[in-house]
């Protein structure tokens, strides 16, 4: 069974920093799809990232996206000891006010991970952590 756990989440204000953390257990292929995605009330769930993690020796391991509204500020890496994906957050804004959400979709190609054709999906992923609560005053 697939469980994500999502920590890090907090208040900062404009301009500031967050590193969020997702901690992935029961993954049975040696790489996946793992997305951060983000949601405020009343509006539909935003994909910010993806990166394609697992074992470096598995073909397109460590590859990335971003969307363009946090290009440049957001940066996901991935543990090479722990089943662990991180997402760090600099430079940020009042709109970046959200709860966060890592999500996996297990195996699969990396370019299917990192090159989407359009927007990041939610339904395109199978396991969701609880979220995690990031706040940005100005």
């Amino acid at each position: 069974q697939v469980h994500l756990v999502e920590s890090g989440g907090g208040s900062v204000q404009t301009g500031g920093s967050l590193s969020l953390s997702c901690e992935a257990s029961g993954l049975t292929y040696s790489a996946n799809c793992i997305g951060w995605f983000r949601q405020v009330p009343g509006k539909e769930r935003e994909g910010v990232a993806t990166i394609f993690a697992g074992n470096r020796r598995s073909h397109g391991v460590g590859a990335t996206y971003y969307a363009d509204s946090v290009k440049g500020r957001f940066t996901v890496s991935q543990s090479d000891t722990t089943n662990t994906v991180y997402l760090q957050m600099n430079s940020l804004k009042p709109d970046d006010t959200a709860i966060y959400y890592c999500a996996a979709r297990e195996g699969g190609a990396g370019g299917i991970c990192t090159e989407p054709a359009g927007p990041l999906r939610a339904r395109d992923f199978d396991h969701w952590g609880q979220g995690t609560q990031v706040t940005v005053s100005s």
